[in-house]
């Protein structure tokens, strides 16, 4: 039962229906709840009842203090008696968002109240829900000494820290803390306050902050799986360290020495973290130190401490490092992620299942990886028949959590974006450890000798899912590897006898990828990328699609909206491709007998022998006319002009002969092609409303689900070898 359920069941407070007003019945105020510091100032009232257990008569909120000719508001006291003689506590409350140096501006209003009220008061708690700052207030000092926490009721004497495994109680009675869950909305605001912490000063970019909280957030969740017995503290929270005396110089070190010793802890824990790693043969997550100084690194601490990141909602954590991932990626650096709901309807039509081996070679932050993830764990609790909001089996969990770490692969280039793959993943209680910083394009041999991970093995795959980069060229003379690609080679032109193979100059990256694919996948694996549609549709790329034939079997085509990456800054019009991998000596077979045909047409037709002649004729056409221009210029004839003419024009109708014949060729080509290899059904299909705008906007329909569940049904038909599907209604 979370606190305000809690309390209202207690009537300690009291909502209006619609949820707007809430009441605080001892005092019999009611206010707007629909203001965030509110819903702060609620839960801080709810947690001074039932978690620290003052008697709600030795509570007050909105305490009037006079300041010299003015009055001013106090958000809450806590007294040592009912009668509100004797103060104890005083507390300030600010909206979860705020920044700061406005938890700042709260923390000296409320020293201010302080000594404006002084006498017996001992305390001082600022807090804005997702942050607490706790001090012992003595009027006669400068100093603020920091604090661990404020004494629950009757306790005399406070321990250094908070927070234990499992809570518990220290010799002198205080309460010590569990860690607790949060929502999602809650963990999104910490991700981005303590992104917002690290860089707002100035002394760190966006970039820098970014790495130095992935890397504290590393140090959170591996210090929450260490083994620890009830009672004992977590290292990953401020403890403090003991005055040797009330000297404000004594003091002063003890706040130097408590964020000294909070730096050296988090050093161990990630050094811990990268050496476990290291054993478990997973690439290291980061490559440098952590670089913030003792005061960063107890802001962010001071933000993360009291959250149990494991038992947080998987899903809840997981959109919520998302949502804080995508905007700050999308505003610092432009990368162009693949929106949810595409990434969702890739996977929810293709049939992974835990034991599948699923890659994607340009995985930007791991969409669709844990897309995967979620659809196999979600097979596995539908197995086990877990429901909603209970605790998963260990056979469940190792079912999916299997998957997790050995059939999940992924490769980003930009190295940050790797590494925040990797953290996503954790987060997601992990399946990070074959995420590798890598260029996708290099050969599986070079990427297995650079990253030491064997796992990426040729022919291995059952599923490659992803949305390479659109438009990037590579060049033979920038990537050594291109000439590895086939597709970055042109081959001889059957209808140009005088053509000659050679090396293409560039290639695009999108083109590249779909080769790479194929070295990949095993026999009858399936590929499902995103791909401009020009690639489909341009006469230009037609060896591209002459590939595609000879390599895979073309499953289906889905046609995506022009809006469908503008909200996320790029507008080209694009497709979903969904390939099956057809066996080498199918590819064999189709490339042999695409060449018999050619070499049958050309040397066995009439049509062939007159491609040929007219070739020749070409030729001998071209002599003729530069002997008699040759001629013409020796004797300086009037008529140069006009045979320069005719031999253009003799030219022009040549080629145009040549083209009707290579036409007829290329007719002839395509209907004995077709008649070799039996047909097959496509599938084929047109998203208008993907359940966005082009803002990101929601528009309440999305027509990739239905699309989805008949190209899942399709896909299983084609596994199933069920011709009986293919015969009834229209597919698409």
């Amino acid at each position: 039962m979370d606190l305000l359920t809690e309390a209202e069941s207690r009537r300690l407070v009291r909502f209006s229906e619609d949820k707007s007003v809430i009441t605080y019945v001892h005092q019999n105020i009611s206010r707007n709840y629909r203001n965030p510091e509110e819903k702060v100032q609620a839960e801080t009232f709810c947690k001074l009842v039932l978690r620290y257990h003052y008697p709600v008569e030795n509570i007050r909120q909105y305490v009037s203090i006079t300041d010299g000719s003015g009055v001013r508001q106090a958000d809450m006291m806590v007294y040592n008696d009912a009668k509100h003689t004797s103060p104890h506590i005083v507390v300030e409350c600010k909206k979860e968002d705020s920044s700061e140096q406005e938890f700042a501006q709260a923390t000296n209003q409320a020293f201010a109240y302080a000594h404006l009220t002084a006498g017996t008061l001992k305390y001082v708690w600022t807090t804005s829900g997702i942050k607490n700052a706790y001090y012992l207030f003595d009027k006669e000092s400068s100093i603020r000494e920091t604090i661990s926490d404020i004494p629950q009721y009757g306790v005399q004497k406070l321990s250094a820290y908070k927070f234990a495994y499992n809570g518990g109680r220290t010799d002198g009675g205080q309460q010590l803390f569990p860690l607790e869950k949060v929502t999602e909305s809650e963990l999104t605001n910490i991700f981005k306050q303590a992104h917002q912490a690290l860089w707002g000063g100035g002394e760190l970019n966006p970039s820098e902050a970014f790495d130095e909280l992935d890397k504290l957030i590393f140090c959170k969740i591996y210090d929450e799986k260490k083994d620890r017995r009830d009672g004992e503290p977590y290292d990953f929270q401020v403890i403090t360290a003991e005055p040797k005396d009330h000297s404000p110089g004594a003091k002063e070190e003890a706040e130097r020495e408590t964020n000294r010793r909070l730096l050296r802890r988090l050093h161990r824990l990630y050094e811990e973290g990268r050496r476990i790693g290291e054993r478990k043969n997973d690439p290291e997550i980061f490559k440098e130190e952590i670089k913030l100084d003792a005061q960063k690194a107890r802001t962010v601490v001071g933000y993360l401490e009291g959250i149990d990141l494991m038992n947080t909602d998987l899903d809840s954590k997981g959109r919520a490092f998302e949502t804080f991932m995508g905007s700050f990626f999308r505003g610092d650096f432009g990368q162009y992620f693949t929106p949810r709901k595409i990434v969702r309807f890739v996977v929810d039509c293709l049939p992974i299942r835990n034991t599948s081996k699923v890659m994607d070679t340009s995985c930007g932050s791991g969409g669709f990886l844990l897309q995967a993830l979620d659809k196999v764990r979600g097979e596995a609790r539908r197995f086990y028949r877990v429901e909603p909001g209970r605790e998963e089996p260990r056979r469940c969990f190792d079912r999916w959590h299997d998957f997790a770490q050995y059939n999940l692969y992924g490769i980003e280039i930009n190295e940050q974006i790797a590494r925040t793959a990797k953290m996503n993943m954790i987060i997601h209680d992990d399946g990070h450890t074959n995420v590798v910083a890598a260029d996708g394009l290099l050969s599986p041999e070079m990427l297995r000798n650079r990253t030491d991970n064997r796992g990426f093995e040729e022919e291995s795959f059952d599923f490659i899912i992803t949305n390479p980069p659109f438009g990037s060229v590579i060049k033979q003379t920038e990537k050594a590897y291109l000439h590895q690609y086939s597709l970055a080679a042109r081959e001889v032109d059957w209808l140009n006898p005088a053509s000659k193979a050679a090396a293409r100059p560039s290639q695009s990256s999108e083109v590249l990828f779909i080769e790479q694919a194929e070295r990949y996948l095993r026999d009858g694996g399936y590929l499902a990328i995103v791909v401009p549609d020009g690639l489909l549709t341009n006469a230009s790329m037609q060896y591209v699609r002459d590939y595609i034939g000879e390599t895979f079997r073309l499953v289906a085509v889905v046609s995506l909206p022009q809006t469908a990456f503008m909200a996320n800054g790029a507008g080209v019009k694009s497709s979903v491709l969904f390939l099956k991998k057809y066996s080498r000596a199918e590819k064999a077979s189709r490339r042999g007998t695409r060449e018999a045909i050619q070499s049958s047409l050309l040397q066995d037709t009439q049509v062939g022998k007159d491609l040929f002649r007219l070739f020749n004729e070409k030729k001998e056409t071209a002599k003729k006319y530069n002997r008699l221009i040759s001629e013409a210029k020796r004797k300086a004839a009037d008529n140069l002009k006009e045979l320069t003419d005719e031999k253009k024009r003799a030219a022009e109708e040549c080629d145009a002969r040549i083209q009707d014949v290579r036409e007829r060729l290329s007719e002839r080509y395509e209907e004995n092609y077709r008649r070799a290899f039996p047909s097959y059904p496509v599938f084929m299909a047109i998203a208008e409303d993907i359940g966005y705008d082009a803002t990101g906007k929601e528009t309440g329909q999305n027509e990739l689900e239905p699309i989805a569940a008949e190209l899942a049904r399709f896909i299983d038909a084609i596994e199933a070898g069920d011709d009986a599907f293919f015969h009834g209604a229209p597919i698409a």
